[in-house]
């Protein structure tokens, strides 16, 4: 049976997400939680410590996703992440924010193989946990993935996980799955697919092009249609009662983790930006979430958006790929 992993994205996938998505729709075999980049206080801050926390994360199956460049601060957060509970780390070279790959981060550190390749010596010298990686298949050009997929084929990598897109693509234009072809056919290691799976059909066209691979990462898909995963696996679609209760449990755990209902107006803005997606005719409502700036005001939309919009048993496609949450 295809392996389904949930990809993270800063702002929404965060331990409640995961707690609640598990809880009320399931189908997904691990969550890769939003990155924590190691600061050099060597701290872990009250946000990622919320999100780490082994209370907050009981029965979920997570992994916590780590963005460095330097061996030694990838390893002390591995360390941090193994005292947690985590038996595994993954790190990220995929994220292609500008703030992030200016200081050759994400997918900045695409730019740079023999620095990468001296990062992979020395944390595979000591590193506690398995060690998976979420890359890009470059910075400029597919053509120098070859390069980077000779790296990673050196190193006992738990899993390698490929998006392929290009960094200036961001989550927009089409996937280079040729590319993805090329690295499968030249992968020593286990290789999982994230990128535009937003319905089942996507899946089966995916699956058939590329059978061999049995594990695929979702992400914007997932956030649309947080029913896919359980569909996936022969379940039925969401109905409106389980949309409306989901989205209404997130928001009040939102309201009582955090105690400001304006912060909790301000994560389910950035949940909507892809569930608006799951209606019909959710343009209408589409801008109006965009421009929320109170709870008030956020809890009229919901009500709204239930009272005068159809479900839809997927969403509609293309997804914006210029969403809030980065990679």
């Amino acid at each position: 049976m295809l392996r389904i992993e949930s990809a993270p994205l800063e702002g929404i996938s965060t331990w409640l997400f995961r707690k609640t998505h598990q809880q009320m729709f399931g189908g997904v075999n691990r969550y890769f939680t939003p990155f924590f980049s190691p600061t050099p206080e060597r701290k872990l801050t009250t946000k990622e410590l919320r999100d780490l926390s082994p209370e907050n994360n009981v029965g979920v199956p997570v992994v916590p996703q780590i963005m460095a460049k330097r061996p030694e601060d990838f390893l002390w957060a591995a360390e941090e992440a193994r005292e947690l509970g985590f038996d595994e780390v993954n790190l990220n070279l995929g994220c292609p924010s500008g703030t992030v790959t200016a200081k050759g981060k994400g997918a900045g550190f695409l730019l740079r193989p023999e620095e990468l390749d001296a990062f992979f010596e020395e944390v595979f010298k000591s590193v506690c946990l398995p060690v998976s990686v979420k890359t890009r298949i470059g910075y400029h050009d597919p053509a120098e993935f070859g390069r980077l997929l000779e790296i990673f084929n050196r190193y006992p990598i738990q899993e390698l996980i490929i998006h392929p897109r290009l960094r200036g693509q961001f989550y927009r234009g089409e996937v280079h799955l040729d590319a993805f072809a090329d690295a499968l056919a030249a992968s020593r290691l286990p290789v999982t697919y994230n990128g535009d799976l937003v319905t089942q059909e996507d899946v089966a066209a995916f699956s058939r092009r590329f059978s061999s691979v049995d594990t695929v990462m979702i992400g914007r898909g997932m956030i649309a249609d947080p029913a896919l995963p359980r569909k996936l696996r022969g379940g039925p679609p969401a109905n409106r009662e389980e949309i409306r209760t989901y989205v209404g449990t997130l928001y009040e755990g939102y309201r009582t983790a955090y105690g400001y209902p304006g912060f909790a107006a301000q994560r389910m803005k950035e949940l909507w930006f892809y569930l608006i997606n799951l209606f019909e005719d959710g343009d209408k409502y589409a801008k109006k979430l965009r421009r929320v700036g109170n709870a008030a005001e956020y809890e009229h939309l919901e009500t709204g958006i239930f009272r005068d919009l159809e479900l839809l048993t997927q969403p509609r496609k293309p997804l914006d790929g210029t969403g809030q949450g980065k990679e």
